[in-house]
């Protein structure tokens, strides 16, 4: 670059020089062009000179070549197609609840903030005298579920408890376990609603036992859903633990009670189907079952015996507008143990000259759920409906045995929060005995509901 600027500065000299000097001897323009040539000429040869200087001093110089550092690799992110897992959420969810209320007559006291038809007295005074304020938080209740989307379809599991006692604990306040829970794809296992039920007919009431002619049991089962649509529409079949019970008799006097065992060798057999709707759903289910019984005594009479139960299950949600009619007609044989609220499955029989048992026969059921939720805005609710249980008894049934049952109820419900709601509901319930005894019972419940729920997720 030297050699260009001397040039440079040479001119602009040469120029000054020509310009400092008098007009006298001002030169002709030729001569200037002549002197521009020339100019133009030195400069373009030092152009020249300095350019094959840079290449010959770039030629000498060593040649380093620096290596780019190659960046790591990332390890990529499990996908569903290599490692067959998604990410896993997990939802908690649950509620608090209070339930206040009056039973205007009597009922079990080891059921005492329920209206089961059931428990309401089999003969006059059994429980004392008329009357009763109650209060409990029993239908509080805690649960956790996850899912995970897999290769094999979506797993899913749940666990939730709520703290209502029944069997040995009936009565308390205590844990008990709702549902135990988990499926993949097409297949599921553990506890959960039996496939012969339909859990959306359950009203949206706040007494806890709900409708005594509704088939309700969560039951030990393995599951198949061969088949779902993206409405919601299904096929499921299951295998699900058996059960059952013998009905009291007037001959209990002959029967050593104690020495009838119960023998079930295979499992009960429920399938349901499921069409849905723009309208709601209809779902048809049927149960098909062996009740057997064992007498281990070492009297002359054998009352050993089996029964084959049946079953079939009609319900359905029909939508009006905001409003939801939710009803069932279920009918069928030993199926007691899966209703809500109900007898026993089987029924004592006789001898020819009906002077001794000789074993047992199922016994025939009925039952009838008609429901109404009205949704009057998303802070006001109502349901009002009616339910009807008939059990068709054996001709020497104790006279005390449960025949027929009959609930119903209504309330008014605010929510002024998703997730909270409080109100009052009248209930009304009653038993029917075989021999023509009656007892009923008249309730005023309030309710106060607290829920929440949580999903995290990415695990």
């Amino acid at each position: 670059m030297k050699p260009f600027a001397i040039v440079l500065a040479a001119t602009c000299f040469s120029s000054l020089s020509v310009y400092g000097q008098s007009e006298a001897s001002t030169p002709s323009l030729e001569e200037m062009w002549q002197l521009l040539q020339t100019q133009q000429e030195q400069i373009d040869a030092l152009k020249a000179e300095n350019a094959e200087l840079k290449a010959q001093q770039l030629s000498v110089l060593p040649v380093t070549i620096l290596d780019e550092p190659v960046p790591q690799e990332r390890e990529a992110e499990p996908t569903l197609e290599e490692d067959g897992l998604g990410e896993t959420s997990i939802t908690f969810s649950g509620h608090a609840m209070l339930d206040m209320g009056y039973q205007t007559k009597q009922s079990d006291p080891n059921w005492f903030d329920v209206l089961r038809p059931t428990k309401l007295p089999a003969f006059e005074d059994q429980y004392g005298d008329d009357g009763e304020f109650y209060s409990g938080v029993r239908q509080s209740r805690l649960g956790v579920s996850t899912h995970t989307p897999t290769a094999l379809g979506d797993l899913k599991t749940l666990i939730e408890f709520e703290l209502f006692g029944v069997g040995a604990d009936e009565g308390e306040t205590t844990f008990r376990l709702r549902h135990a829970w988990g499926e993949i794809g097409q297949f599921g296992a553990g506890q959960y609603w039996s496939t012969f039920m339909d859990i959306d007919v359950f009203p949206n009431s706040i007494e806890y036992w709900g409708p005594n002619a509704m088939v309700f049991y969560r039951n030990v089962q393995a599951r198949w859903t061969p088949w779902t649509s993206d409405s919601g529409s299904r096929f499921a079949v299951a295998l699900e633990r058996p059960g059952g019970s013998g009905d009291e008799s007037q001959l209990d006097s002959l029967i050593d009670r104690e020495n009838i065992k119960s023998d079930f060798e295979v499992p009960d057999l429920a399938a349901h189907y499921r069409h849905v709707g723009d309208w709601g759903h209809l779902q048809v289910a049927g149960i098909l079952r062996q009740i057997q019984w064992v007498d281990v005594g070492d009297d002359e009479i054998d009352l050993s015996g089996d029964a084959t139960g049946w079953g079939v299950n009609l319900s359905t949600n029909l939508n009006f507008g905001r409003h939801v009619l939710r009803a069932s007609l279920v009918h069928g044989e030993a199926i007691q143990n899966y209703m809500n609220d109900a007898n026993a499955d089987i029924g004592v029989v006789l001898s020819p000259d009906a002077a001794v048992p000789i074993g047992g026969e199922p016994i025939p059921l009925t039952g009838l759920v008609a429901f109404m939720d009205l949704n009057w805005s998303e802070k006001w609710t109502s349901t009002v409906g009616y339910s009807v249980q008939d059990n068709d008894l054996p001709r020497f049934s104790a006279p005390s045995s449960f025949q027929r049952g009959q609930y119903a109820l209504a309330n008014l419900l605010y929510h002024p929060h998703p997730r909270v709601f409080f109100g009052p509901e009248v209930q009304w319930g009653k038993r029917e005995n075989f021999n023509g005894f009656t007892s009923d019972d008249v309730r005023f419940q309030f309710s106060a509901k607290y829920s929440f729920s949580k999903t995290l997720s990415g695990f």
